[in-house]
């Protein structure tokens, strides 16, 4: 069975194995009481048969052999033990006693049976002064094992008791501990719970631990970085919103004016201008939904094998027409494959708009060439246009969204190149933007190169 309880998993680490060596220690504590019951039982024996071999003397020549009362008597424990003795001659005589007990080896302690009850068994030697043949006697003393096992069953429930407690008092223990050590994870929680959602502001946890403090650093940086995504898309939509506004009271304007228009060349005219400025709002809409999927975390990444070179031939092929139009040579040059692995349509994408602001922004009859190389690991795509270029301390900033040159004659949204370094960065590459041989832009995008 699963245990959720992380204060129950804790407990459970360290009351069981303690409760598995209580258990061994339990196991051992009962040899030991064993063996301490065997030890006094034998002591008592040595005691009793030594009593008894001390009062056997000589008496009108013959040999007596006289039971002192404390002989027995030491075994009187409550347990209501049986005693049995019997003391023979060197020759075997029996001079007083059970005459059937059975005898142990000399000075050894032995287990046995008599009259249907297990005994402890001592035979102990003893010479007796003027005996002649009949020294040295033989004692042998035995006695019933229930004071023995008595005090097995007492010394090990004591031992069980005092590990029972131990155990007990241990689980209490560990249960403050956990309460007091676990107290800083639930007022992380309850901070996590109570912080409002639009402040997702950092957290912080007085007397967290050095094992927890790892925990809440990630959770600030998490929240620093979920603040910083909401921060960004409120920019987005409100940015896309004033991008959105011009065009669409455009469009109104020009749809308005060829309503209102009755020569068929004027409405024309109108008509031409409206459609090209749905072109514009399309393209303007498309490169949004672009950027937004480029955004990190917006759709589930993807790990495609995409050859540059193919996808850079496809995309000229699509922008033929415009540079044909403004009589623009575009070209390609390239050595082959050059294959990286990422999102196929956003790389797809980000050549689009390379090639999209190259061809605008060129002079009409000038050129637009896309390289294509892979040098050290890496997949170069380079795009130089002739047209008026970037100034250096605008180049930073043209990569930032809806950012535009100030007097620019191009129309634009000011997305293009921001849709190539955010899909660059995505593929784990980069964008560096510098002067084209010509005097135009030239735009260098690295990015891993494919394994074999």
């Amino acid at each position: 069975m699963r245990i959720n309880s992380l204060r129950l998993q804790l407990l459970a680490w360290v009351v069981l194995p303690l409760a598995g060596l209580a258990t061994i220690n339990l196991w051992t504590s009962q040899r030991n009481a064993l063996a301490t019951a065997d030890l006094v039982t034998d002591r008592m024996l040595v005691g009793s048969a030594r009593a008894i071999a001390e009062r056997v003397a000589m008496a009108d020549g013959a040999l007596d052999a006289t039971i002192p009362p404390a002989a027995i008597e030491m075994f009187d424990t409550g347990d209501r033990d049986s005693v049995y003795y019997r003391v023979e001659t060197a020759g075997g005589r029996l001079l007083t006693g059970y005459p059937d007990l059975p005898k142990a080896p000399q000075h050894e302690n032995i287990g046995a049976s008599y009259r249907g009850h297990p005994l402890r068994l001592l035979t102990l030697g003893h010479p007796v002064i003027g005996a002649g043949e009949d020294s040295p006697i033989s004692v042998t003393v035995g006695v019933t094992l229930a004071g023995h096992d008595a005090m097995v069953k007492r010394l090990w429930l004591s031992a069980f008791a005092q590990q029972l407690a131990l155990v007990a008092i241990a689980g209490v223990f560990v249960l403050l501990g956990l309460h007091r050590g676990l107290a800083p994870l639930i007022r992380l929680r309850d901070a996590v719970r109570s912080a409002d959602r639009n402040e997702l502001g950092a957290i912080e946890v007085s007397g967290a631990q050095s094992e927890i403090r790892p925990l809440i650093d990630a959770l600030n940086a998490y929240r620093e970085r979920v603040r910083a995504q909401m921060a960004a898309q409120r920019r987005f939509i409100a940015n896309a919103a004033h991008q959105l506004r011009t065009p669409l009271a455009l469009l109104s304007t020009q749809a308005s004016y060829a309503l209102r228009e009755n020569a068929a060349d004027q409405r024309r005219e109108a008509l031409v201008a409206l459609q090209a400025s749905s072109g514009r709002l399309a393209r303007l809409a498309e490169q949004l939904l672009t950027l937004s999927r480029a955004e990190p975390g917006s759709r589930r990444p993807r790990a495609d094998r995409i050859d540059l070179t193919e996808a850079a031939l496809h995309v000229l092929e699509t922008q033929m027409p415009a540079a044909i139009n403004r009589k623009i040579d575009l070209g390609l040059d390239e050595d082959g494959p050059v294959p990286v692995i990422g999102d196929g349509t956003m790389l797809r994408e980000m050549i689009v708009n390379l090639v999209d602001n190259a061809v605008r922004y060129s002079r009409a009859g000038g050129s637009v060439t896309v390289t294509l190389s892979a040098i050290d690991g890496e997949a170069i795509l380079t795009v130089i246009d002739d047209g008026p270029g970037i100034p250096s301390d605008e180049r930073e900033h043209v990569l930032e969204r809806f950012y535009r040159i100030a007097g620019s004659a191009e129309e634009g949204s000011g997305l293009g190149l921001a849709i190539v370094r955010e899909v660059a960065e995505t593929a784990g590459g980069r964008v560096t933007l510098g002067d084209g041989a010509a005097g135009g832009l030239a735009v260098e995008v690295r990015l891993p190169l494919a394994l074999p």
